[in-house]
């Protein structure tokens, strides 16, 4: 993956789970915990700023600034290649397996 943290900045970012395709390993809530969590179904799913799980389908939740590189490097780790991060102005991938890097 080719993308730096530096293509990313400026644009706000949304990050979700495609649990169809999450293996449970959590490698993306040890990298972002304020982010991801692993679910009583042994599944990733994301987080809101208030810190309650989203567990429906596709939920989406703003990436922080701050997380972004922990966010980056889940994504990067991720062996179900589950975790999708798009821009919000465009809706274009640009971080998981539906980015132009996938």
């Amino acid at each position: 993956m080719t993308v730096r943290d530096e293509d990313l900045r400026g644009d706000a970012l949304e990050v979700w789970i495609d649990q169809d395709l999450c293996t449970g390993d959590g490698i993306c809530c040890q990298y972002a915990p304020d982010v991801f969590e692993l679910d009583i179904d042994g599944l990733a799913y994301v987080r809101n700023a208030d810190g309650d799980l989203l567990q429906d389908t596709g939920a989406t939740v703003l990436v922080p600034t701050i997380a972004l590189r922990d966010v980056t490097d889940s994504v990067k780790e991720c062996p179900g290649e589950c975790i999708h991060v798009r821009r919000i102005s465009d809706g274009v991938e640009v971080l998981g397996p539906d980015s132009a890097d996938g």
